[in-house]
């Protein structure tokens, strides 16, 4: 038992050397014509060393799998993800110096299968992505590994309080600013864990910010947030790589949440390639998703005549997309036609027109 507690110690202390290496993530104003008096901020979670926002989750999870002794020498952690997750996950086994094996859909882009591969890790792939965590439990008891459950762990395994958690550094950054307390933050959920954090510290924090949650077409969280029932489920999985989920999940908990509206996939894309070229640079779907939700309740806050300031999150780059959603013969093949769309976006961002109707609760 002893020599299981010095590895668990020195592993903590490779974890947290790792953190101490790494600046923290830009907050990065996006100009909004179309909605006076409104400022618009993106906590680009793409400059992590693994490039998205689940590198916080994975060092959280690592740190509380540690702390709870589940994690032992040699031994694998197996991880139920569609990508993002896997690869923050691959980058602290290798760290540690223990095999990963990523559970994922086969559906899941090429470029995120080289990066597991790139901090050695393992791929195994599912057709039916609902069946992702049962083949992860089964893998874990074959092996004798840890399955890290991050549809479970992911809202607990945070520290929402402080610790430099996501909404922590949102507040600091934003200290200068025009409007330093945001009237909104809003993110899509995938495992549910970033907006337990959001909703817990705000509160926690006594904070006036709103929590919005912009969900996929293929999801079930934005119904179970609106029926609270937990047994629905959705026949595929979501078509915008790291977000929604065909089940609700232990780690989505809605009484945190303000307010969510079910985003269309296609507006979604459309407004990824709307930020994208904005910024100059590749952002991935679920960015677009939150540029979505951030213009919803932007224009919901100049119609009750508000002002004040939104941070969304951008989630991930889009270098890991470029055979899917920035490629046109891939979005043909979809059915997807995003040049209309992307006007839409740009002339509710620009000139105040008026989002396409979808379903949205709590505004």
């Amino acid at each position: 038992m002893s020599d299981i507690r010095d590895w668990s110690r020195e592993a903590i202390r490779i974890i947290e050397a790792d953190f101490q290496r790494s600046a923290d993530t830009h907050l990065i104003p996006l100009d909004l014509p179309g909605l006076p008096g409104i400022d618009l901020y993106f906590k680009d979670e793409s400059s992590h060393p693994t490039g998205s926002l689940k590198h916080r989750l994975a060092r959280s999870l690592f740190l509380y799998a540690l702390c709870n002794g589940w994690l032992k020498p040699g031994a694998p952690v197996i991880e139920a993800s569609s990508g993002s997750t896997a690869v923050s996950e691959a980058y602290f086994a290798r760290l540690l110096g223990i095999p990963f094996i990523a559970v994922m859909p086969a559906s899941t882009s090429k470029e995120k299968i080289a990066q597991i591969a790139f901090y050695g890790g393992q791929s195994h792939l599912v057709d039916d992505p609902a069946q992702i965590s049962a083949e992860s439990e089964r893998l874990a008891r074959e092996t004798g590994g840890h399955f890290m459950d991050q549809f479970t762990y992911a809202e607990r395994a945070t520290d929402w309080r402080a610790n430099n958690n996501i909404a922590e550094s949102i507040f600091q950054q934003l200290r200068f600013e025009h409007y330093p307390e945001p009237s909104w933050l809003v993110s899509s959920a995938g495992t549910g864990g970033t907006m337990a954090t959001l909703g817990r510290y705000v509160r926690y924090r006594q904070h006036c910010t709103k929590v919005f949650c912009a969900d996929t077409e293929c999801s079930v969280f934005y119904d179970y947030y609106c029926n609270g029932d937990a047994s629905q489920t959705w026949h595929c999985g979501s078509r915008i790589e790291g977000i929604g989920r065909p089940r609700v999940e232990p780690s989505f908990l809605p009484s945190v949440i303000d307010a969510m509206a079910k985003v269309p996939d296609a507006l979604s894309l459309a407004a990824m390639h709307y930020l994208a070229a904005k910024l100059g640079r590749r952002v991935g779907g679920s960015s677009g998703t939150n540029l979505v939700g951030a213009l919803l309740v932007g224009q919901d806050m100049l119609a009750q005549q508000q002002r004040g300031s939104i941070v969304a999150i951008l989630c991930d780059g889009g270098e890991r997309y470029s055979a899917t959603y920035y490629d046109d013969a891939w979005l043909k093949a979809q059915g997807y036609e995003l040049e209309p769309l992307i006007e839409i976006i740009r002339a509710c961002a620009e000139e105040g027109a008026a989002l396409p109707s979808m379903p949205v609760s709590g505004l």
